[in-house]
C-alpha cells in the first residue's frame, strides 16, 4: 500500500469514535486536541472518557453502535474488540463515502494514524504504512529527543514575523531569503539557550527596527 500523506483540518468537524476502551480513549484525545467535535459510542467507557463527557468536551452514548450513528459525520474511528462490529462500521462508512479507520486493521482503513511528534505548530508524522507500529514508536522517541520545545517557540516567532511582514505589504516570495537567514543564523539554538539578547540582535540585523521578541510575541 502506498499512502498519500496529508494533514486533515478537522476543527469543528463531527467525528465519531466507536469503542470506549484505552485505544478508543487515545483516539478521542487526539481528535479533541485537533479541535474536532467528538461523539463516542460504547457500552463501556474509561474513567477518562466519562470525565470528558461530564465537562462537556465529548458526547458519550453508552450503548452498542447503531448505523444511524454515522449520520452527519466527517470521519469515524472503530476501536472495539468485536471484529464483526468493526467490519460493519467500515462497510457502512464505505457505502456512505466517509473517512474510516479501524484500529489495527489497515485493510479496513481509508487512512492510517501515524505516530506523531508535536511541538506546537511543528507536527512530525512517522508511518511505516502499518508494517511496524513498534518501529514507528521507536523513531518517534528518537525524534522527540532531537526536537524540543524550542521549536514551538521558534515557529511562534516565525509566524509573528511573517504576519508583520505581510501587514507591511511585502510579497510572500520576498520573505524567503529573510527566513533562510534567520534559520542559518542559529535562531533555534539561541531560543533553546535562552539568549534573548542574541535573538533580538539577529532580528534587528536581518529584519531591521521594530522586530524584537517582546513586540512580536509578548516575551520580554
Amino acid at each position: 500500500m502506498r499512502y498519500y500523506p496529508v494533514y486533515l483540518d478537522i476543527k469543528n468537524r463531527n467525528c465519531l469514535v466507536v469503542g470506549g476502551g484505552s485505544v478508543g480513549t487515545r483516539k478521542v484525545l487526539m481528535l479533541i486536541a485537533c479541535g474536532a467535535n467528538v461523539t463516542v459510542v460504547s457500552p463501556v467507557a474509561t474513567e477518562e472518557l466519562r470525565k470528558l463527557f461530564n465537562n462537556g468536551t465529548v458526547e458519550l452514548k453508552e450503548r452498542p453502535f447503531e448505523v444511524s450513528d454515522l449520520d452527519d459525520r466527517f470521519l469515524v474511528i472503530g476501536a472495539t474488540d468485536d471484529q464483526n462490529v468493526n467490519r460493519g462500521i467500515y462497510a457502512e462508512a464505505e457505502r456512505r463515502k466517509l473517512l474510516c479507520n479501524i484500529a489495527d486493521r489497515p485493510d479496513q482503513c481509508h487512512f492510517i494514524l501515524p505516530s506523531v511528534v508535536n511541538r506546537g505548530d511543528l507536527i512530525i508524522a512517522i508511518s511505516t504504512s502499518g508494517k511496524s507500529p513498534a518501529f514507528a514508536k521507536k523513531l518517534r522517541k528518537q525524534i522527540e529527543r532531537e526536537f524540543g520545545d524550542e521549536y514551538a517557540e521558534f515557529l511562534n516567532l516565525m509566524g509573528a514575523i511573517r504576519k508583520k511582514l505581510l501587514s507591511e505589504h511585502h510579497e510572500p516570495e520576498a520573505h524567503k531569503h529573510l527566513f533562510e537567514q534567520l534559520i542559518e543564523g542559529g535562531l533555534v539554538q539561541m531560543i533553546k539557550d535562552g539568549e534573548t539578547a542574541g535573538v533580538n540582535s539577529l532580528l534587528h540585523e536581518i529584519l531591521g527596527a521594530g522586530f524584537d521578541l517582546e513586540s512580536l510575541t509578548g516575551t520580554p
